[in-house]
């Protein structure tokens, strides 16, 4: 079966605009939203009651924009997923692929909870640290993380179409992977098929184009809010901790992700030129999945065969969350610090296995870091009131730890790619020589 390239909208020839381009009114937006956020910040009245500002009014545009981006993802992640696999159509070469995908995803995650530990032992940002819980944490520690066999069986959805709506991405990629296999094992027949997910696949290449125009109104209204309603002051109260993590974020993104860029022969620089637009996505609306179709369009023109872009990419997205599991090793301990509840190495480590654990199962759930968090300090009889007072600033660390999830996962494909032997460097090249236009 022959499988014809997936051209994407950027790829062709397109006439210069006088605009600045989408990653500066990106910027932009971020700037404008930061100083919305600050002069018409939300309130409180006489009575305590909380009163809604201009900034925070503003939210719903936010939240439309992110709503646009998730109904891309479905169509977009199903047609490139199988028209790639149809071009392989080898359960041998998709396990191959996986089984390498998982080893780094958890060699990167690993390096991640490590170096958090390390710099929440010599900083101790929970030291000396006094704030008053003013929030419930009840309902998130309602929600529990799934159980590896539990994990196991919700990879498999009952119904396509319930993941779809639903947004399980990884029940979409599993279902994918199996329906492009068939694909390319019946052989002529399912060419028709190939090329009807073709045409759908660059429909939904043009059609993120258009929701992207969008982009810096969302990041606007969804900076203006969180500034807007938590203020800068909350900054300044665990102001040693958001530090701490945001410092061991780029120590991370450019030590770590930095060596693993070198090592795969792939300029960093040019990396990071290439992710800054699903990065700063990511970074202003707090959301990996409003990143993944630009990530998967970027990723594929950097060089990535798509079969590879769109196994690892959504994959990553359960399994190599490395901003998030570095946050999660400074939070614990951070919280054990605050209550005064001494750890030696050894139960530190374990609870570091247990947060590594953990983690693979709350994919998709709504604050997904904090229920994890809540899950750990319960089973190590830590006060989940910690927790709480970390719900205060979790928005502004929420930012910083998915912009590097989303890097993680770009650089995973490249690794991947390369490992695989079928990186193009000169698409690469080219890609670099656009940039630099």
């Amino acid at each position: 079966m022959t499988v014809r390239t997936i051209e994407t909208p950027a790829d062709a020839a397109a006439p210069r605009s006088r605009l600045p381009g989408t990653t500066t009114q990106i910027l932009i937006g971020l700037v404008v939203g930061v100083l919305i956020g600050y002069l018409w910040p939300s309130s409180t009245d006489a009575a305590g009651a909380h009163v809604v500002g201009f900034a925070e009014s503003i939210k719903p545009i936010a939240d439309t924009f992110l709503r646009m981006i998730k109904m891309i993802i479905a169509p977009l992640l199903f047609s490139t997923l199988v028209v790639g696999i149809a071009g392989t159509g080898d359960l041998k070469a998709m396990g191959r692929i996986g089984l390498k995908a998982i080893i780094y995803f958890e060699l990167a995650t690993t390096i991640a909870l490590f170096l958090g530990l390390g710099l929440v032992n010599v900083f101790k940002p929970g030291v000396g640290v006094h704030v008053t819980v003013s929030q419930s944490i009840d309902a998130i520690a309602a929600t529990k993380p799934l159980t590896g066999w539990q994990l196991l069986t919700h990879l498999f959805p009952t119904s396509v179409i319930q993941a779809m709506a639903e947004g399980e991405i990884l029940q979409l990629v599993v279902f994918s992977i199996f329906f492009g296999m068939a694909v390319a094992a019946v052989g002529k027949k399912g060419q028709p098929i190939v090329d009807v997910l073709e045409a759908v696949a660059q429909t939904m290449f043009k059609f993120t184009g258009y929701v992207m125009r969008f982009a810096p109104f969302g990041v606007l209204a969804a900076i203006a809010a969180t500034v807007g309603k938590k203020g800068l002051a909350i900054l300044f109260t665990l102001g040693k901790l958001v530090l701490l993590m945001y410092g061991g974020l780029i120590v991370f993104a450019v030590l770590v992700l930095g060596v693993v860029s070198l090592l795969i022969r792939v300029p960093f620089l040019t990396f990071l030129k290439a992710i800054r637009e699903p990065f700063l996505i990511a970074f202003t609306t707090a959301s990996s999945e409003a990143a993944l179709p630009k990530a998967l369009e970027v990723m594929e023109r950097f060089g990535c065969p798509k079969n590879i872009v769109g196994f690892v990419l959504p994959t990553g997205y359960s399994f190599n969350l490395d901003g998030t599991t570095l946050y999660l090793s400074l939070a614990s301990v951070f919280v054990a610090q605050q209550f005064g509840v001494e750890m030696n190495a050894g139960q530190q480590i374990f609870m570091m296995l247990t947060l590594m654990l953990t983690s693979k199962g709350v994919a998709g759930v709504p604050r997904a870091a904090l229920v994890v968090l809540t899950a750990t300090l319960g089973q190590f009889n830590l006060p989940l009131e910690g927790a709480a007072i970390l719900l205060a600033i979790d928005q502004i660390m929420d930012m910083g730890r998915t912009a590097v999830n989303v890097m993680g996962n770009c650089i995973a494909t490249a690794v991947v790619a390369r490992w695989e032997g079928v990186f193009d460097d000169r698409q690469l090249q080219e890609f670099a020589r656009r940039r630099a236009a």
